[in-house]
C-alpha cells in the first residue's frame, strides 16, 4: 500500500506538467488528425493524473493513523479524525461534519476509479473539475475567516489552508482537471463535425 501511495503522490506532484507540456505540443501540431492523436493519448494520460489526484485524497484520509495496520476499524479511525479537520472549517454541523467526512472519502475513490477508467470522461471531467472548485472554495473561506487549520485534503503533507494551499490545488489539481475537460469536449466536437459536414442524399422524384 505504501508503493501505491507513492506511486499516487508521484503523478499528483508532477503529472500536471506532462500534461501542460503534451497541450503544448498539440496545440502546436497543425495537422487535425495528428492532434487528435495526441489529444486522445494526453486524455489518457490526464484520465490517470486527474484520478490519481482523488485515489490519493481518498487514500490519505482512509489510511491507518501511525501505529495501526489495516482494517477496517483503523479505516473508520482515520475517518473519524477526518471529520475533526472537516468541522474545524466552521461551514456545518457537527453530524453533517461526520456525515461528510464518512462519504467523502469513498465518493473521492468512486470518481478516481471513473477518470482513470475513461469511461464518459466528460462527465467525470466535469464532476472532478466541480470538486476541487468546491474544495477550494471552501479552504477560501476558511482562510478569509482567518482560521489556521489544515486543509485537509489528505495528499502529501498537512498544507495550512491559504494561498499556499490554494495555489497548488489550482495549479496541481484544477488546472489538470480543466484540460481533460477541455480535451474530452474537444474531441467529442471533432467527432462529430464530420458527420454533420456530410451532405444529406437527395432522390429525385419519378416524372
Amino acid at each position: 500500500m505504501k508503493t501505491l501511495g507513492s506511486l499516487l503522490l508521484w503523478l499528483t506532484d508532477h503529472g500536471y506538467q506532462v500534461l501542460v507540456a503534451g497541450a503544448v505540443v498539440a496545440l502546436c501540431v497543425r495537422n487535425l488528425a495528428t492532434r487528435r492523436k495526441v489529444v486522445r493519448w494526453l486524455l489518457i494520460f490526464g484520465g490517470l493524473v486527474v484520478g490519481s489526484v482523488f485515489l490519493a485524497a481518498a487514500y490519505g484520509k482512509m489510511k491507518p493513523l501511525p501505529g495501526l495496520a489495516w482494517s477496517w476499524p483503523s479505516v473508520k479511525a482515520s475517518m473519524a479524525f477526518f471529520a475533526m479537520q472537516v468541522e474545524s472549517y466552521q461551514l456545518l454541523s457537527p453530524g453533517a461534519a461526520n456525515a461528510l467526512a464518512h462519504l467523502l472519502p469513498f465518493f473521492e475513490l468512486f470518481l478516481g476509479l471513473w477518470l482513470v477508467s475513461g469511461i464518459a470522461r466528460r462527465f467525470s471531467s466535469v464532476l472532478a473539475s466541480l470538486a476541487i472548485c468546491g474544495f477550494m472554495v471552501a479552504i477560501t473561506s476558511a482562510y478569509a475567516r482567518g482560521l489556521k487549520i489544515d486543509c485537509g485534503c489528505g495528499i502529501g503533507p498537512p498544507e495550512e489552508v491559504g494561498p499556499r494551499a490554494l495555489l497548488r490545488d489550482g495549479l496541481k489539481f484544477l488546472l489538470p482537471a480543466l484540460l481533460v475537460l477541455i480535451g474530452a469536449f474537444w474531441i467529442r466536437q471533432k467527432r462529430e463535425e464530420p458527420a454533420a459536414a456530410e451532405p444529406v442524399p437527395t432522390t429525385k422524384s419519378a416524372a
